[in-house]
């Protein structure tokens, strides 16, 4: 069985849409978190179990992932910054407030990494969007004038969640590509 990626290869042949059944198949390996060894290609987005794209010393929860769209560009999503981000910028210590606030202006608020909370229906799914953070645990403003930056995107090491969540329909992508497998603080945790 390997990978799980042989049933699930056929599978997609069942079905009309190959993101659709990536994005399940995230969703079931956040899930399972069985202990099977198996990394193919570090970034194969079937890789079982949860934290075979990046072992961790927490147990990773979450596998963090991109959509395309048909066009190429990397899918996004707005993010509104919350209780977390407060209590996350005060654990930094930030010192200059002016610095602060002018990263919060609106192009900074939307993110291209996601997290799966569920799939229903015929391929809709609930993504969580996730803030991409650099290695200190600063934000990385993905987004300049408007325009996606490949030379932030390059910066981004860590994920914070956001609370905030998007319905799509997954037809509607002709991409998915998986970045890392982290541990990402829940509520509960």
């Amino acid at each position: 069985m390997g990978c799980g990626r042989n049933e699930d290869v056929r599978e997609v042949r069942h079905h009309d849409n190959c993101i659709c059944e990536v994005v399940r198949a995230i969703k079931r390996i956040q899930d399972m978190r069985e202990e099977l060894d198996c990394d193919d290609c570090r970034t194969d987005c079937f890789l079982t179990p949860l934290g075979s794209l990046s072992p961790s010393r927490r147990r990773p929860n979450t596998r963090v992932f991109t959509l395309s769209t048909d066009d190429g560009d990397l899918f996004k999503a707005f993010f509104k910054r919350g209780r977390r981000e407060r209590e996350f910028e005060r654990e930094l210590n930030v010192e200059n407030e002016r610095e602060r606030d002018s990263d919060c202006d609106r192009e900074n608020c939307f993110s291209v990494f996601f997290r799966v909370q569920n799939v229903f229906d015929n391929c809709c799914a609930t993504l969580e969007v996730l803030e991409p953070r650099d290695e200190r645990g600063r934000r990385v403003n993905l987004f300049k004038h408007g325009k996606f930056d490949f030379n932030e995107f390059c910066k981004v090491e860590r994920f914070e969640r956001t609370g905030s969540c998007i319905t799509v329909d997954l037809k509607c992508f002709c991409g998915v590509q998986c970045f890392r497998d982290v541990h990402l603080q829940c509520d509960d945790d």
